[in-house]
């Protein structure tokens, strides 16, 4: 799928959820750089910017939806973005924190344990289709704080 509209370019975070196959996870990918550029930034910079792609992806996903006649199309991957930057708020910055909270994100954002797959079911638009990722980053956040305070990192 080619991104055709403003909302759409944002919403499959410029081309990483054309992938096609596990575009959730090559969305999630795609963050790594974006948490590390506003992690560098400081802890400010590092909120507002998250608060920025969560309005702004709230908005383009809804948007792309829309357009695409799908809820929560597969190719919608700013979600994904949001919520690996929920996960790695406030973590050291470090390989094992970055790798820890992918795929401890990947985890909660494909099972969708309680309260995330209700959100996922019951929470519609664009705010719906952040919600579960976000809540799955909140997940992922305290399990990866719990990891890295029993490692002898």
């Amino acid at each position: 799928m080619t991104p055709d509209t403003p909302a759409k370019w944002i919403a499959l975070f410029f081309g990483a959820g054309s992938v096609p196959v596990a575009p959730g996870t090559f969305g999630t990918l795609a963050a790594i750089p974006v948490y590390l550029l506003l992690a560098r930034l400081g802890p400010v910079a590092y909120v507002i910017g998250t608060f920025a792609i969560i309005a702004v992806g709230a908005w383009a996903s809804g948007e792309a939806a829309r357009e695409l006649g799908v809820h929560d199309h597969s190719a919608i991957v700013i979600d994904e973005v949001a919520g690996y930057l929920v996960t790695m708020a406030f973590l050291p910055v470090s390989w094992v924190s970055v790798i820890a909270g992918f795929v401890l994100f990947r985890i909660f954002d494909i099972v969708k344990p309680w309260p995330i797959g209700w959100l996922d079911g019951h929470v519609t638009g664009g705010a719906g289709i952040m919600a579960d990722d976000l809540a799955a980053g909140a997940f992922a956040n305290a399990v990866t704080w719990l990891i890295l305070a029993l490692l002898p990192v």
